[in-house]
């Protein structure tokens, strides 16, 4: 299934965010009032989908949408607004797609550190600032090297300490995208001194268009802890820009998940980005010298089976 957070746009609706199912071109209410967001319901914990999940099949086989003896409002697609999907307790966002880290690298003029192979590395970052689907981006005043980062993200759905790798996906509610946008020149000036990004990275994030709840790609299993078969693309003005794959991760999303774990709860709500996936950001694909985005510019990232997250530059 793919989970939204959303409002409707209808005249007289409450514009609370709620918890939804999307549906072919239809979303599903699952939360009907101003307490029943996603977010709330990852929050509890993710309680039990079963009862949505049942739902959902019987509606994509000519039932009325009944949940809990209730049958819940449809909305068309194109008449809510979709948020992101999920409030983020803590953002980690992982360093994990080597061709990402051997571009970026050489950009630099310098090689891989060695530690990268030893251990998945990653930052805490912003989680108060977050873009959704459709939302425009303001581009920061402070930057002339504005980038977009294509990376997939794991969200957790069940708190957990100390999370091996092989039990990481139980722990996994789903997938959802992220762009972790950066200002380069910022950034760069930022990275001598040692303590990582922090004005090049705190302006902005987006997630969504949704969650894609695990079982939805079962088919799609590799043989390593919660890494999956999925494209990976971004558009820019409509015009492919990079292109990779979620399997092309070196380090496993259940490698990361142990890392963020270890001698620490994760609770539900915490996001795990992958980093930057292989050609997924202008840095790589200009050898750090732009051309930049720029307002006006259309963002498109695409995972698929996950859906397309679009952001404007204002």
């Amino acid at each position: 299934m793919r989970l939204v957070e959303f409002s409707p746009k209808f005249p007289n609706e409450p514009d609370y965010p709620r918890f939804g199912v999307l549906a072919r071109d239809q979303v599903i209410e699952v939360g009907e009032s101003a307490r029943g967001s996603l977010s709330a319901f990852i929050w509890q914990g993710a309680p039990a989908l079963e009862d949505v999940r049942a739902m959902y099949a019987a509606y994509l086989d000519g039932a009325p949408p009944n949940l809990r003896g209730r049958t819940r409002r449809t909305f068309p697609l194109e008449a809510v607004v979709l948020h992101p999907p999920v409030q983020p307790r803590t953002l980690r966002d992982f360093y994990a797609f080597e061709q990402h880290v051997v571009t970026a690298n050489a950009n630099r003029g310098r090689e891989v550190p060695p530690e990268w192979y030893r251990f998945p590395v990653f930052y805490y970052t912003h989680a108060g600032a977050l873009c959704g689907d459709g939302d425009s981006l303001s581009h920061p005043p402070y930057t002339a090297a504005l980038d977009y980062e294509l990376e997939i993200a794991a969200v957790i759905g069940k708190a957990g300490r100390d999370i091996s790798p092989e039990a990481a996906a139980a722990h996994i509610l789903g997938f959802t995208i992220l762009n972790d946008w950066s200002a380069r020149d910022v950034q760069r000036l930022e990275m001598k001194v040692g303590l990582g990004p922090a004005k090049g990275k705190d302006f902005a994030k987006s997630l969504g268009p949704c969650i894609l709840t695990l079982d939805a790609l079962a088919d799609r299993r590799t043989e390593r802890h919660a890494v999956f078969d999925l494209s990976m693309v971004a558009r820019v003005n409509g015009v492919e820009r990079s292109r990779g794959n979620m399997a092309d991760l070196y380090w496993s999303f259940g490698q990361m998940i142990a890392r963020a774990s270890e001698a620490v709860t994760l609770q539900a709500g915490d996001v795990i980005g992958s980093g930057t996936v292989g050609t997924g950001c202008l840095l790589e694909l200009t050898r750090g010298e732009g051309p930049w985005l720029q307002r006006g510019d259309v963002v498109e990232l695409e995972i698929e089976r996950i859906g397309v997250l679009r952001n404007v530059i204002a």
